[in-house]
């Protein structure tokens, strides 16, 4: 599976976004991996002096509405997103590149590590992402695309992308089950159901994010969870969005300290600390960087430009 990272383009599908010629797919394109809700490449400029990420809607997705929520996620700040640093000028070609991170994605993390994160894993993952969506949500923004496929993971900590992939799918007011792109087990019921994305269902992704890290499912049997986890996860996935934890309150309850106080203020430091991530991870991405760093832009005669 891990094979799946140096797996170029298909014949026939497009080998350049704007000014960069795409070098490999982040995602992989077999089953048994939850679903992505963005096309991502890795991707590089004609004279190799940028390397990025690139990211495409769907073909069922609003492509202006892509490119709104690509367009909203460059005020979403935080040590623990992709900052979005160049847009499509077109709705009728949309794209949006990051710059390029050595990360891989959750669901291939769990496939090179052989199975479902340690505890120390998961705790450090979810502050972070908890971190970031606090910050977001006094900010007043919800991200609606919280699922294990949006969680990329760096040697420093985890990374949260496909900002708005509900609302890019499918309007307000639209039935959003089994649309492409959608991992049904990350997406709140009431989000599924047409409802306009809030941060309880960020949280409800969050908790499918932690369930995923955990077990490699979304949506496991209760006794599959590690015991210290099993009430929060619970809360965070129930359909009763008002009994949702907040992220600030999950963040506290994620803490190392159970002696901290409800009101301290916490941050993912404490957890994301050398050894978070497992050793076959951390080679993995090593691997990827060096992969990249050699890789060269091999642009055919024909190749199609969006």
């Amino acid at each position: 599976m891990e094979r799946a990272q140096t797996e170029r383009p298909r014949q026939g599908g497009p080998h350049r976004f704007g000014p960069y010629h795409l070098l490999t797919r982040l995602d992989p394109t077999g089953p048994g991996f939850p679903a992505v809700a963005e096309q991502r490449f890795i991707a590089r400029s004609a004279n190799g002096e940028r390397t990025v990420l690139i990211s495409t809607p769907h073909e069922s997705a609003d492509p202006g509405r892509f490119l709104v929520e690509a367009d909203a996620a460059r005020r979403l700040q935080g040590p623990w997103t992709l900052p979005v640093a160049e847009l499509s000028p077109t709705p009728e070609a949309p794209w949006y590149a990051c710059p390029y991170l050595p990360v891989l994605p959750l669901p291939v993390a769990l496939a090179v590590h052989g199975g479902p994160l340690p505890e120390l894993t998961v705790r450090a993952l979810g502050t972070a992402l908890a971190e970031t969506l606090a910050g977001a949500h006094a900010a007043g923004f919800t991200h609606a695309g919280v699922s294990p496929a949006s969680v990329l993971l760096a040697w420093d900590g985890p990374r949260l992308t496909c900002f708005g992939a509900a609302r890019a799918a499918a309007p307000d007011g639209e039935r959003r089950t089994g649309l492409a792109g959608l991992e049904p087990g990350s997406l709140a019921p009431e989000a599924a159901a047409g409802g306009r994305p809030r941060p309880p269902g960020d949280i409800h992704g969050l908790g499918a994010v932690l369930a995923y890290a955990a077990t490699g499912h979304t949506v496991p049997d209760s006794d599959e969870l590690p015991e210290s986890l099993r009430p929060l996860i619970a809360r965070c996935l129930t359909r009763d969005a008002a009994a949702r934890p907040t992220a600030p309150e999950l963040l506290h309850a994620l803490s190392p300290s159970s002696a901290a106080p409800a009101a301290t203020v916490l941050d993912s430091a404490a957890l994301l600390t050398p050894g978070w991530l497992p050793g076959r991870v951390v080679a993995a991405i090593a691997r990827q960087s060096s992969e990249v760093l050699a890789a060269e832009v091999r642009a055919p005669q024909t190749a199609s430009r969006i």
